[in-house]
């Protein structure tokens, strides 16, 4: 059981960062053309921070069979690479974890005392719901628990939730059963009453558009990057392409906003679905995972 968890896991690991290291490319002003005619540009592709961070959870799970906050700030902290693209707040928290600092006690302190609302939380845990597919109310259950190590605002939680139950739901039934409507319909029911659950349901009312400019300004795009501005719209695209995973991607990122967040929620969520891999070429393209990430369990 653990080996058939760390390879969906890992599946959608490898679809987050995908769209992370694809969408980070479309920050660089001589790609956006490129984007307009939905063409990739040169490889190779190199993630981010989503990626890194969704590489500790994976190796958590690995190593505990569910989330262990110390272990999972540790994690954190001892991959922290400064060059990855990490918020200011989240990356001076790592260095004080790495220098003996609690991270309850730094990540409780951010932006005095409210805890971090941003995106953070929620697009490193994808895999996590992979890990527990067909279980979404567990899926939920860990991801809060996965949050908190550096976001303990209620919103940012909120997302975290969301993001995992999605991946849960669409692994559960690999992606063939799920309609977008049933994936949002279960999400919803399992998320606290935030910013995150209202934009969710609207995001629901407007699975019919297709128009993601529109929709994006409705439910946000991630340019503010925090968890209500970044989800709702992620979770969107994701329901709208399950099975797909080129359109999925193409659809979020030509919004533009927090690319590389919102393209790496999306592919975590599409690929957690056997039938929603990314191509080969573009998993080609795309940076090898870090050596420390453990293998497969026998």
């Amino acid at each position: 059981m653990t080996a058939d968890r760390f390879h969906r896991a890992l599946a959608s690991l490898r679809g987050l960062a995908v769209g992370d290291a694809l969408g980070s490319q479309f920050f660089v002003p001589a790609n956006y053309p490129a984007l307009k005619r939905r063409e990739l540009p040169p490889a190779p592709w190199q993630w981010t921070d989503d990626t890194e961070m969704a590489c500790s959870i994976v190796a958590v799970l690995a190593a505990h069979g569910r989330v262990d906050q110390d272990a999972l700030a540790r994690s954190f902290a001892d991959h922290h690479d400064f060059d990855r693209g990490y918020g200011p707040a989240v990356g001076r928290m790592l260095r004080l974890i790495r220098e003996g600092g609690d991270w309850r006690e730094l990540a409780a302190a951010l932006f005095k005392g409210q805890g971090s609302w941003g995106n953070g939380a929620a697009m490193r845990v994808a895999p996590l719901g992979a890990w527990y597919a067909g279980d979404p109310e567990q899926a939920t259950h860990q991801a809060e628990i996965s949050a908190y190590p550096t976001h303990q605002h209620r919103e940012a939680v909120a997302g975290a939730m969301a993001v995992a139950a999605a991946a849960a739901v669409a692994a559960g039934a690999d992606g063939a059963a799920v309609t977008g409507e049933r994936l949002l319909d279960e999400v919803i029911a399992l998320v606290p009453r935030s910013a995150v659950q209202a934009g969710l349901r609207r995001a629901r009312d407007m699975l019919d558009y297709g128009d993601a400019t529109t929709v994006a300004a409705v439910l946000g795009c991630g340019r503010r990057t925090s968890a209500h501005d970044t989800v709702p719209f992620a979770l969107w695209s994701a329901a709208r392409h399950l099975g797909d995973y080129a359109a999925g991607f193409w659809t979020t990122a030509s919004v533009g906003g927090d690319v590389d967040t919102t393209c790496a929620i999306v592919g975590g969520v599409i690929a957690a679905a056997g039938r929603g891999a990314p191509p080969a070429a573009w998993r080609e393209a795309t940076e090898a995972l870090p050596g420390w990430l453990p293998a497969a369990p026998d």
